[in-house]
């Protein structure tokens, strides 16, 4: 938890310095972009449980 924590605050900053240099953020403004973020999780969280269900 205390990673997602982290990476939670380092995002916030993160936007909050391109918002005041008035840049694009570095992440994806559309539904489908999160959506694909998202996936990309998924597909190694399902990996992960194959691997360590069956295989271990």
């Amino acid at each position: 938890m205390k990673l997602e924590i982290l990476a939670l605050i380092t995002g916030i900053i993160c936007g909050g310095v391109f918002s005041l240099l008035r840049l694009p953020i570095p992440a994806p403004p559309a539904l489908a972009g999160i959506l694909g973020i998202v996936g990309v999780w998924l597909g190694k969280v399902i990996i992960e449980f194959i691997k360590t269900r069956f295989f271990s």
